[in-house]
Formats: structure tokens, C-alpha cells, sequence
């Protein structure tokens, strides 16, 4: 391989010749996290930080446990700083990010002087430069350390562990010159700040469209120009529900009949699933048609509830088929579906109305099951809703659309913002680009 004048090459590729290549435990100092033990947790006091509480770049607020603050002098190991970096030693497998094994975040200044639970450990630059904790962060970021954690980890796709004698073996390239560290640092933590920008952005226009569909969806607000009592329907009035037909998940597959498994109903964000547009991401079941009753085969407007869940959050989680074309489409293990009895409820509006609290809220007064929570074919009909007329419904659901469009163009200027991120990464953390300060310097 030819090696551009003024470049060297290494065991991480080629690189600048005033670069080193060192391991990561060479640059840092670390603790693992303390064993809290849940006879400790209180509802106030000092915040304790597990893996759980963790996403890709932020700390979770929901559901947070803490200790006695007197306990904060006795495990001052464990006490947070502002830059210090947070890495998850079990988790899924990768590319899961959010809940994978070797995930790192970098602490910010509001969870300063929290403290680090077990499966986690903390990790500080020897130099305690805040700069070059930055650059780690992003080094343990790259599509390399992705592959150098899936090369260590041990156990399954749902619960993964590493050990920190290997994860330290990853090699990281730094320059020599601190000016160009913190030039590199500067430009990524601006790319950060416009992701974080992003994702605030995003997150308020998701609980203005929630807070809007819940508003219109109860009638607590009406559209201009409608007016007039809604009904209140018996879902069993609406809709007649049949179950799904059942096949284990090693029988999927790309060949076949597109097939709806609960499961991917629990991992996907959306709220319809269109036969057609989604193709190539449905599973297949190879099987005969005329092995699957009629009910189980999913027509337009048809709306598939998932029968269980592992949290009371997912007990009333659905989706609506869009099948316009007709296309096969099995409903399969786990499911309820419910087929149209009359036209009251348009296909559009079905998207929005099964989504409001007051409708989780019966989902839960039915559900049944400690670890696993799910609701009864015999239970779900008697769930009610309020139906306005079509008209209404439309118009309802068209105010909707917009802003679900709206949230969908926002998404994709975040995507397309990431992956500028990573090309700058792949750019600037490798020396294939220098910025005007490192060649000033040099």
C-alpha cells in the first residue's frame, strides 16, 4: 500500500508521522462501579447512575433512584465529574446502540457529584484534559470500536458483557501537538452541539403533536367548523378480533409471505405498517396461504394489538395495516387483530385514536399477568372510544399528518446531520484531514 509523503503506517491504518497510536488503558485512570444495594434506594437524596439510565449521549430522567446523602463522602470513587467518561459493560450486542455493551457517554454538568453503579465503569484522562476526553468519546464512537466490541463481548444478542483487560487492547490515534487535539475536539464538540440542537428541536415537536392529538382525539378541542356530540363506541362495536397465526421466530426469513410478529410490533416506533412501501423490511414466512385462516391475513384498515408485554407501557401497542395493494400479509404470533365490523372509524384516523392515555389506561385495567402483561381477546371488545363523525375524523387526522411530516423532515436533517458526523470523524480522528491549526503548527 503506498503511504502518502508525511504519513505512517500503523495498526490502526495510516496516519500522520507526528501521531501516536497508544491503548486506551494506557490514557486513562478508571473505576468500576460500586454494587449499590437496592435496600439503599431512596425516592430523594444523592442520584445513583446504572447502565438503564443511559442513552446514546444523555443521562435518562425517568425513573430515578438515589442514596442517603450522607452515603456521598463514603463512595467519593464513585462520584461523577463534568467530562468524565461513563462506559456500559453489559448490554446488547452491537449496533444496538442505545443498550449496547461498551456504549460510552460523556457527564455533563448537571449530573456531577452522582454516583456510578455497577456494570459501568468511569474512565478519566490520565492528564485530566478535557479535550482529550472529548476525542476518546468520539474514538469510542467509530465504526472500528464498534467492531472491536463485537470482537470481545461475551453472551447473547440480549445480554453481552466485556471484560476491561480487552476493551483497554483498543488502539487509539492522537496527535503529538495539544493544539491540534483541542482544534479536533472543538470541531466535533460544534457537530455535537448542532445534534443536540436537533434533538431538542425534535422533542418538543413530539410533545406538541402529542399533547395536539390527545386534545383533539378526546374532543377537548374541536377543529373550526365541527360541532356536536361524539358517541361513545364498545370497540366490540367497531371491530370483531381474531388471533394471529403462530410461527417462531428462527421460521422468518427474506422468502415468503410478509408475516407481523408481535415482537415487531414492541421494536418499531411507528404506528402503520404498509405492506407495500415496507416490503423489503416485513419478515417472510414460507408457508402455504391456505394454511392461514382469512382472519389472520391482514387487510387495509385492519389494526393489529400486540396480546403481551414484558412492560405495562407496551400492553396497548399497535399498529394500522396499510395494504391498499392486497399484498399477503400473515399476522402472526402474539397478535390481536381487529377487521372492521362497520365504516365509523376512517383508516386514517385509526393511527392516532387507540394512542391517547385514557385508551392505555383501559388496556391496563384489563391487563393481566405479572411478568409478562397482556390483555384477553375476550377483554379488548370491551374497551370504549369516542367517535366523532368521519368528516371530523378526517379533517382530525389530516391536522395530524402534517405534523407527523413535519417531525419526518426533522428526522431525516438529523440523520443526514450524523452522518456528516461520522464522515468528519473518519476525516479528523484518523489525520486524513488536518485542520489550518495542526498545519500552522506542524
Amino acid at each position: 500500500m503506498e503511504v502518502r509523503l508525511g504519513y505512517k503506517q500503523t495498526e490502526v491504518g495510516i496516519i500522520p508521522v507526528d501521531w501516536e497510536v497508544s491503548k486506551l488503558g494506557d490514557l486513562i485512570d478508571y473505576t468500576k462501579g460500586f454494587p449499590f444495594k437496592s435496600s439503599e434506594y431512596r425516592s430523594t437524596g444523592t442520584r445513583v447512575v446504572r447502565v438503564s439510565d443511559t442513552t446514546y449521549d444523555s443521562i435518562k430522567n425517568e425513573d430515578p433512584i438515589f442514596v442517603s446523602e450522607k452515603r456521598l463522602s463514603q463512595y467519593s470513587n464513585w462520584k461523577l465529574k463534568e467530562h468524565d467518561l461513563v462506559l456500559s459493560t453489559v448490554g446488547s450486542k452491537p449496533p444496538m446502540y442505545d443498550s449496547m455493551v461498551g456504549k460510552v457517554i460523556l457527564i455533563g454538568k448537571p449530573h456531577e457529584n452522582s454516583l456510578l453503579n455497577q456494570n459501568a465503569v468511569l474512565m478519566r484522562d490520565k492528564k485530566h484534559r478535557a479535550h482529550v476526553q472529548r476525542l476518546l468519546l468520539n474514538h469510542l464512537r467509530t465504526k472500528r470500536y464498534l467492531t472491536h466490541i463485537g470482537s470481545i463481548y461475551r453472551g447473547n444478542a440480549n445480554q453481552a458483557s466485556i471484560t476491561l483487560q480487552e476493551l483497554f487492547q483498543f488502539c487509539i490515534p492522537l496527535p503529538s501537538d495539544e493544539s491540534e487535539q483541542r482544534a479536533i475536539a472543538e470541531a466535533l464538540s460544534n457537530m455535537d452541539a448542532l445534534l443536540g440542537a436537533l434533538d431538542r428541536i425534535i422533542a418538543k415537536k413530539r410533545d406538541l403533536k402529542q399533547a395536539a392529538m390527545q386534545q383533539l382525539i378526546t374532543g377537548q378541542t374541536r377543529l373550526p367548523g365541527f360541532h356536536g356530540e361524539w358517541e361513545v363506541k364498545a370497540l366490540g362495536d367497531l371491530f370483531t378480533f381474531s388471533g394471529g397465526y403462530s410461527a417462531a421466530r428462527d421460521q422468518l426469513s427474506t422468502e415468503g409471505h410478509c408475516y407481523l410478529h408481535y415482537g415487531d410490533i414492541h421494536g418499531s416506533t411507528k404506528t402503520s405498517v404498509d405492506a407495500r412501501a415496507d416490503y423489503q423490511d416485513i419478515p417472510k414466512l414460507d408457508i402455504p396461504l391456505k394454511r392461514v385462516s382469512s382472519s389472520s391475513l391482514l387487510k387495509d384498515g385492519d389494526v393489529v394489538f400486540v396480546g403481551s408485554s414484558e412492560d405495562d407501557e407496551g400492553t396497548s401497542r399497535h399498529v394500522v395495516v396499510v395494504n391498499k395493494d392486497d399484498v399477503p400479509f400473515i399476522s402472526g404470533m402474539g397478535t390481536i387483530v381487529a377487521k372492521s365490523k362497520t365504516d365509523e372509524l376512517a383508516h386514517e384516523y385509526r393511527q392516532y385514536c387507540f394512542q391517547t392515555a385514557a385508551m392505555r389506561q383501559q388496556f391496563l385495567f384489563y391487563a393481566v399477568g405479572t411478568k409478562v402483561s397482556g390483555i384477553r381477546k375476550t377483554d379488548i371488545p370491551k374497551l370504549t372510544l369516542p367517535v366523532p363523525s368521519v368528516p371530523e375524523q378526517t379533517a382530525i387526522a389530516a391536522f395530524l399528518t402534517d405534523m407527523d411530516a413535519e417531525l419526518a423532515l426533522l428526522e431525516q436533517q438529523l440523520a443526514k446531520t450524523r452522518a456528516l458526523k461520522q464522515g468528519m470523524m473518519q476525516e479528523l480522528l484518523t489525520g486524513r484531514s488536518r485542520l489550518v491549526v495542526a498545519e500552522v503548527a506542524a
